[in-house]
């Protein structure tokens, strides 16, 4: 088994922070995700989706965050265990773990901070869009650029829905349709579409796709009057949400609440030695923001180095009192 001071599952914005911080800490990290790469439910789902709630950036796109988390990690070296679903944790003697991955490989870490996020996600599907799946019906948008000047259709009410539609309004011709009268969707998105170039109409339900090869129109209907219309269309997005499942996790022996593990506020679960943080954990108050599992993932950290030696100092100093060589900034040429 390869030997970690710390195992950190969940590749996502709070374990890329978490493999940082631990790092700045001096310590070894494992980093582990069921995903083949890095960046959790943001790089897989929402790459060119624009996040606001980040500290020091007024708005920045998922793979470009993700990035910045990899650079700033990277200089630490933490070890990648990507593509391999965390599915045992077994007690080893001295109070250290056993961390087993689904492809067989062992691992030893006297910590872990649990960071899955959502856990696995699957997406909600469209009732009718089984046959045009792959065929001009996606549920997320790796690249928007192989959109543009197309005609759009946008289905949901909530943030995906209004996230994509506000991506791609500026250039191609996006309809968005929502079977209510009212949106889900963060205040801030739903006024730029309202006022972009995206149509938007409410109360309406895709009931039908048309198409040969690959989807060319839709039949809508207006869920009050039950008239129905046609919408020429070359590509739908259905978003419509995810079911997502914290997969193994239930089974550590840790305490859960609605499908969240349980901490307290010094992210430390019911189980010693194992912490949580991001959007996989619950506690009194909590909001679930990326801003948020930063600061938990820094807490977790600090507390698991705590755990690891009950000598050091729960604080370990500012970052710039002795900021790492490989990460300090450039020197400037003027």
């Amino acid at each position: 088994m390869r030997r970690f001071d710390l195992a950190v599952i969940g590749a996502g914005p709070a374990g890329l922070f978490a493999a940082f911080y631990a790092g700045m800490r001096g310590l070894s990290v494992a980093l582990v995700d069921a995903l083949p790469e890095p960046g959790g439910q943001i790089a897989a789902l929402y790459p060119e989706k624009l996040i606001r709630d980040v500290a020091g950036f007024g708005a920045i796109r998922g793979r470009e965050l993700v990035r910045e988390l990899l650079a700033q990690a990277r200089p630490f070296a933490p070890g990648m265990f990507l593509g391999r679903q965390a599915t045992q944790l077994d007690d080893l003697v001295g109070g250290r773990f056993r961390l087993g991955l689904a492809d067989g490989t062992d691992l030893d870490a006297g910590a872990v901070v649990v960071t899955g996020g959502i856990g696995t996600f699957t997406p909600r599907k469209l009732p009718c869009g089984d046959a045009f799946q792959g065929r001009g019906l996606s549920y997320f948008v790796r690249d928007p650029s192989e959109l543009a000047g197309k005609r759009i259709l946008v289905v949901g009410g909530g943030d995906s829905a209004f996230d994509w539609a506000d991506a791609l309004q500026d250039n191609a011709e996006v309809t968005l349709v929502h079977r209510r009268g009212s949106f889900r969707a963060h205040q801030h998105t739903v006024d730029r579409v309202l006022s972009g170039a995206a149509s938007v109409r409410i109360n309406t339900e895709v009931e039908h796709l048309d198409g040969d090869a690959r989807v060319r129109r839709a039949v809508l209907r207006d869920t009050v009057s039950n008239v129905r219309t046609e919408l020429d269309c070359d590509h739908v997005v259905a978003a419509l949400g995810f079911v997502a499942s914290p997969g193994p996790l239930l089974r550590w022996g840790l305490e859960v609440r609605d499908h969240k593990i349980v901490v307290d506020q010094a992210m430390r679960t019911t189980r010693p030695g194992v912490f949580a943080a991001g959007d996989v954990c619950t506690h009194d108050g909590r909001v679930p923001l990326i801003a948020v599992g930063f600061g938990e993932a820094a807490t977790a950290v600090n507390h698991a180095a705590t755990w690891l030696d009950p000598g050091a100092s729960l604080f370990p100093g500012h970052s710039t009192d002795g900021v790492p060589a490989a990460i300090e900034p450039a020197a400037s040429s003027a």
